[in-house]
């Protein structure tokens, strides 16, 4: 029996705004870049900082979801490899590498709705009025 596996996990923050087109059959496709970075100490010692750029591809994403990726913002990425070839428009075959994404998790502040913060700000309870608080 052989066993598989083709899975990635990310986190990284997105290097410009994502771009969706949509097919011929009307499936919506998204594409961005996410950028994560890996520290080691060089051969002289000193810390070098490396920073690794994915292709990530998402299908039929909501439309909240496409709003909340933008430039900057924080995201956990997972899904699999997958790996291409297509002719450019001067006729050279191009290979790409790149991430189909299966889960995206926005994980900073910004990919709050404002509806969602406003209800957030809105349930602020005023303490020293509230004689029924235990403490």
């Amino acid at each position: 029996m052989a066993f598989s596996l083709n899975k990635v996990m990310l986190i990284g923050n997105l290097g410009k705004d994502a771009e969706t087109r949509f097919t011929t059959n009307n499936l919506s496709v998204t594409n961005f870049t996410i950028a994560t970075s890996n520290s080691y100490k060089g051969k002289d010692g000193n810390w070098v900082n490396e920073t690794t750029w994915h292709n990530i591809v998402s299908f039929n994403l909501s439309d909240y979801m496409k709003e909340n990726l933008k430039k900057g913002r924080k995201f956990y990425v997972e899904g699999r490899i997958s790996k291409r070839d297509y002719t450019d428009k001067e006729g050279v075959k191009r290979y790409s590498t790149e991430v189909v994404s299966e889960r995206l998790i926005p994980l900073d502040a910004s990919g709050v709705s404002q509806e969602a913060e406003e209800q957030t700000q809105s349930t602020d309870v005023n303490i020293e009025d509230n004689d029924d608080l235990p403490f």
